[in-house]
């Protein structure tokens, strides 16, 4: 059987080096060419399963570089492209934009606009052999912007971003549309919620709350700790792109959520509670629970219907917030060392 090339982006990262294994794993017909640029965000230690295997090649170089994406598509025939690679956190969008933009808009455009170029002759005409093609965006929640105390993102919801961050996603959801509208190209979008479990940076809410828990050191929580997201377990978001990238209608979008609103101080509490009965002290770890100030522009609440991408695609989440923190937790016990 030939291999099928597919170029993955930012697989270093969290949710990709999650998917990588798992899609290796389940089809043996493809070959993924990773193209990571190795940012803080990055590291190639999330991937050691996939070290030795055939179908995986990494290349470090970033998404904005056009000569090398051109010389990927080019050297390995890529049939498809899923596209993780973004700067992601919210807070250094606020500090520092400009990366934000440069990444998540111009890095966008750039796959886009290759694929495009490679794939097809013209508008809405696909050269002879790349009749299969598609390019999957990974998007987020947060370009809908907040919602009160009701209601859910759907996948017609207006686009209402409110940082930096979001407000690049959104601009790179627009620019993959333009491209299915415009010529043709097979798109599909994946916007999903907040997403947790092994292999996140340390810089996030559930990896510090569990590192500083740890080290015994204030647990800092935003405000008055009563932003609501809803969680979903990375394994169960890497089956959806799978489930959208295999059979999702092109130019379609899909939104990806777990269903499991929690609010912040919530998951300390159960962080916590989870701590003590693993790795007991003379206290308990709530009482590092400290909250300190606000955010800018912190969306108070956010919530997906992924009722489409359940009725249409047949997904669902396996694991609810407490069963998939349960195994998150653990998993970072044994990558901080802490003998359980």
């Amino acid at each position: 059987m030939s291999q099928k090339y597919i170029l993955v982006t930012g697989c270093a990262g969290f949710i990709g080096s999650n998917f990588v294994p798992y899609f290796l794993e389940k089809y043996s017909e493809y070959h993924l060419i990773n193209l990571d640029l190795l940012t803080y965000a990055g590291n190639l230690d999330n991937l050691t399963e996939v070290d030795e295997n055939e179908h995986y090649t990494f290349v470090q170089g970033d998404i904005c570089d056009r000569a090398l994406v051109e010389s990927l598509f080019e050297k390995y025939t890529i049939e498809g492209v899923i596209h993780f690679a973004a700067e992601s956190h919210v807070d250094n969008s606020i500090k520092n934009p400009g990366v934000f933009i440069e990444t998540n808009v111009n890095g966008t455009f750039t796959l886009l606009d290759v694929a495009y170029k490679v794939w097809m002759e013209k508008p809405f005409m696909l050269k002879e052999g790349y009749e299969g093609c598609r390019f999957h965006h990974i998007s987020t929640d947060e370009v809908y912007g907040t919602l009160g105390e009701s209601g859910l993102f759907t996948e017609s919801t207006s686009y209402a971003p409110n940082s930096p961050y979001s407000a690049s996603k959104a601009s790179s959801d627009m620019i993959v549309r333009a491209y299915h509208h415009t010529y043709g190209l097979n798109t599909v979008i994946t916007n999903c919620s907040n997403n947790y479990g092994p292999k996140q940076h340390d810089e996030k809410l559930i990896p510090t709350i569990i590192r500083k828990a740890l080290s015994n050191q204030q647990i800092p929580i935003y405000g008055d700790g009563k932003n609501i997201r809803d969680w979903l377990y990375v394994l169960d978001h890497c089956k959806g792109i799978d489930l959208v990238f295999h059979e999702g209608i092109s130019g379609e979008t899909y939104n990806i959520g777990g269903r499991n609103e929690r609010d912040n101080l919530y998951i300390a509490y159960k962080i916590c509670e989870i701590l003590d009965s693993l790795k007991p002290k003379e206290s308990s770890y709530k009482e590092q629970i400290s909250f300190v100030e606000d955010r800018a522009g912190h969306d108070r609440r956010y919530a997906i219907d992924a009722t489409k991408i359940e009725t249409k695609l047949g997904w669902a989440a396996e694991e609810n917030f407490e069963s998939g923190i349960l195994k998150t937790i653990v998993w970072y016990l044994q990558k901080y060392k802490a003998n359980v």
